[in-house]
């Protein structure tokens, strides 16, 4: 199960819709419950706070992942993902990656300028570096909240997709979201309406296949997933909404 929490991370922070009004606003808070096979392996969570950057009000997104119960007892998970954001362009200031994976662990901080470069602090080897990015890039916390609000995200047809230039583990990638289609879900809040979309993942040593995940996300303003399935090489993992708080827009369930 190694890498299950960070693989939900990627899978929800690569989802979604710039320039429409915000599918989300501070106070905004949910939990996803993880499944390995019939096993309850562990939580994520997802919170937009305020904050304050070089006197500008920012977001402040902030993600916890963690395993649970046995999973905890065979591969301990405990990452930490921030994220400062402009509240107009949704472009990043700042990121924090804090992760302990099995003993696997990073502490990072990364500084963006405007001038397409970004600043990473290694704390765990106490070294830092410049990296050229280019300009609109989003971090990995970035991304979910950016996406959420892209003008086209109602419009794609069937096969379509939307990409973004995302930076992580030192590097920017350019990342595919592809759209299936709509579709009634049960969950535990009722049916709810939704768009189906495939991120486009890198086949190998935790993916099955590049088009191995499949993401649900409310057919509503909020653009909210509720429900993610993945095919790892070993296995395969499903998480489902657990709770929610604090949405920008009311959560569409049909009777």
């Amino acid at each position: 199960m190694k890498k299950l929490i960070l693989s939900i991370f990627v899978i929800l922070t690569l989802s979604f819709d710039t320039q429409k009004e915000d599918s989300f606003d501070v106070g905004e808070w949910f939990k996803f419950r993880i499944h390995y096979g019939i096993i309850n392996a562990g939580y994520a969570t997802l919170e937009i706070k305020d904050a304050t950057v070089n006197n500008k009000k920012v977001f402040h997104a902030v993600g916890k992942g963690y395993t649970t119960g046995m999973s905890r007892f065979f591969f301990k998970v405990d990452d930490l993902y921030e994220s400062y954001f402009d509240k107009e362009t949704g472009n990043p200031y700042q990121f924090v990656r804090k992760i302990d994976e099995g003993g696997y662990t990073k502490n990072q901080e990364g500084f963006f300028n405007q001038d397409g470069r970004v600043l990473v602090k290694d704390y765990k080897h106490k070294t830092e570096k410049t990296i050229v990015i280019g300009k609109n890039v989003q971090d990995i916390m970035s991304s979910f909240y950016y996406l959420r609000n892209h003008p086209n995200i109602d419009k794609l047809k069937s096969g379509e997709s939307i990409t973004i230039d995302m930076f992580f583990d030192d590097e920017t990638t350019k990342f595919k979201l592809k759209f299936v289609g709509r579709e009634d879900i049960t969950t535990k809040f009722g049916t709810v309406p939704t768009m189906i979309f495939k991120p486009l993942v890198q086949s190998g040593r935790v993916f099955k296949e590049k088009e191995s995940v499949t993401l649900w996300i409310t057919d509503d303003d909020n653009k909210l997933p509720v429900r993610i399935k993945a095919d790892l090489a070993v296995g395969s993992i499903k998480a489902d909404l657990d709770a929610f708080k604090g949405l920008k827009n009311p959560f569409k369930v049909k009777k």
